[in-house]
């Protein structure tokens, strides 16, 4: 039986684990990553990692690809996270409705850990949570496509928005810029009264 794989992070996300799956072959990223400038999916961290020097990565993601939006798991399938946070797709995207019941699932399982999913698919977000609630310990933030365009109020069903500006602008307001997430914790803390996440713009 296929286990779901969990990746420990580096860098920005080090003492963090994600479950993540592959950018490279996912139909949404791969049209994103070829919009215009002012999309940050075309300055996409992850396609430039797993096309380069995190290429070995990509065989257990894609089996997490696979897995996650083949078939809604069983509960014994879904693994037990001991970490109090957690992070959903440091690498890719939402594929299918399927891909976040299983996500959903897994935050139900864990009721002790704190979720969060950063996405672009608000058609899927809708689709799935107009009929269903969203568990208490997920953490929905709307990953804002359009750099230098800052939206403050979260879409429906989102509790926050994470948005890109250039190194210059919005500079009072980049609350999401040079430190670790485990030093921070704004996007993993359910009802901290903070709804907007900004970060300037990286070089890869």
């Amino acid at each position: 039986m296929t286990e779901v794989h969990i990746s420990k992070m580096t860098g920005k996300l080090d003492g963090f684990k994600a479950i993540s799956t592959n950018t490279v072959t996912n139909d949404f990223c791969i049209k994103m990553n070829k919009a215009k400038d002012n999309v940050i999916c075309s300055k996409c961290y992850s396609h430039t990692m797993l096309k380069g020097f995190r290429k070995n990565c990509q065989p257990s993601l894609q089996r997490n690809s696979d897995l996650l939006s083949s078939r809604v798991l069983e509960q014994e399938e879904l693994p037990l996270i001991l970490d109090a946070f957690f992070r959903f797709d440091a690498h890719g995207e939402l594929i299918n409705i399927t891909n976040l019941i299983n996500y959903v699932n897994i935050a139900k399982k864990n009721p002790h850990c704190s979720f969060g999913l950063w996405t672009k698919r608000k058609d899927l977000i809708n689709r799935y949570f107009k009929d269903n609630d969203c568990p208490p310990n997920l953490i929905l933030i709307y990953s804002n496509p359009k750099i230098s365009n800052i939206l403050s109020k979260p879409p429906k069903h989102f509790h926050r928005t994470f948005n890109n500006v250039l190194e210059h602008e919005e500079v009072e307001r980049q609350n999401c810029t040079g430190q670790q997430c485990k030093n921070c914790l704004l996007c993993y803390t359910p009802n901290n009264g903070v709804t907007t996440i900004v970060e300037k713009v990286k070089k890869y």
